[in-house]
């Protein structure tokens, strides 16, 4: 039986998917898992996370948030678990070559990455592989997220909204050095209003106060996870505040920007964390335990007329700070 798995993971918003199918067939089979991403550096990026002027951030702190993200799926479910990414022209080979070295039995793979056409069978670096190598691969079923629910895709909006500034707040640290500190000190402390108000104000109550409500009450499976990530809500907003603070610390030149800097990288590591636990566990639990009577009870709340969501002056200024942000932040 299959006892180590390699799963290689693309920049896609699929692929948490590809995650939680890996992560559960490792459960069932006793196995562990390593996640692997190979980056080559003449493809483009990936765009789905991304905002206006430049605000993808670099390819190193996205990779991060993707083994972030599916690690803590992983840990979440018991699957013992690690990951690397590596940077190469030919994925597939690499690939094939991390199998060989990690004594990986088995290497679980998408039908298709980010580049393959719409409609191909097998994307061509999981074809690759496939007639490459001698390792067993099991190409994973394609889902069909056509059938969704509408709320679904709005908590993974609200997740990539935070991603992006997220990754928009570590690149301008990246590039702090070279900008006007007084430019820097500005935009930083909108993203820090951002992160304080808005997320706080939209996802909380959406996974907290109306999916966990009511998925608690359909199977008690994923009741451990539902209690930490309400802990971690509890501490989101406290550490939020704390980096508000940190930037403060530095416009008065209390803090220095590596201290600023690490502060940002807790925050947003706890974020992929509690982004990864969401995505991989208890979004595939709903889907499968809710039916599409709870989802629609589940969406009435999140936008019933005292909500944040039918707020039209509340949604006007977080729009507007959205794009304050965007239009301050380096090309």
């Amino acid at each position: 039986m299959y006892r180590h798995l390699l799963v290689p993971l693309d920049e896609s918003d699929r692929a948490i998917e590809t995650v939680n199918k890996a992560v559960n067939l490792a459960r069932t089979l006793g196995a562990r898992v390593s996640f692997l991403h190979v980056h080559d550096a003449d493809a483009s990026p990936a765009k789905a996370d991304a905002m206006p002027n430049g605000y993808a951030g670099t390819h190193r702190e996205r990779a991060h948030a993707l083994m972030t993200k599916a690690e803590a799926a992983a840990r979440a479910l018991g699957v013992p678990c690690d990951s690397v990414v590596l940077e190469g022209q030919t994925p597939h080979e690499i690939i094939l070559d991390t199998a060989r070295k990690g004594g990986c039995d088995l290497i679980f793979m998408a039908p298709h990455g980010r580049k393959a056409a719409r409609g191909d069978a097998l994307g061509s670096q999981t074809m690759q592989v496939l007639t490459s190598g001698e390792t067993p691969v099991l190409v994973s079923s394609a889902q069909d997220m056509g059938h969704a629910h509408p709320m679904i895709e709005l908590i993974l909006g609200e997740h990539r909204a935070l991603a992006a500034v997220l990754h928009a707040w570590l690149y301008l640290l990246n590039q702090a050095a070279s900008q006007e500190r007084a430019v820097v000190v500005e935009l930083m402390r909108s993203m820090g209003q951002y992160i304080i108000k808005y997320p706080l104000a939209l996802h909380r109550p959406s996974e907290h106060d109306y999916l966990f409500f009511v998925l608690r009450g359909r199977t008690a499976v994923v009741h451990a996870e539902l209690d930490e990530l309400e802990r971690q809500h509890e501490r989101e907003r406290a550490m939020a505040e704390s980096l508000g603070d940190e930037v403060e610390h530095y416009a008065l030149g209390h803090a220095t920007l590596e201290q600023l800097r690490d502060a940002a990288g807790t925050y947003a590591h706890f974020m992929w964390e509690h982004m990864g636990r969401v995505e991989g566990v208890v979004l595939p639990a709903a889907q499968r335990y809710l039916s599409e009577a709870d989802w629609n009870e589940i969406q009435a709340s999140a936008t019933r007329p005292d909500s944040f969501r039918a707020n039209g002056e509340a949604q006007a200024a977080y729009r507007q700070l959205f794009s304050r942000i965007a239009e301050l932040a380096p090309t």
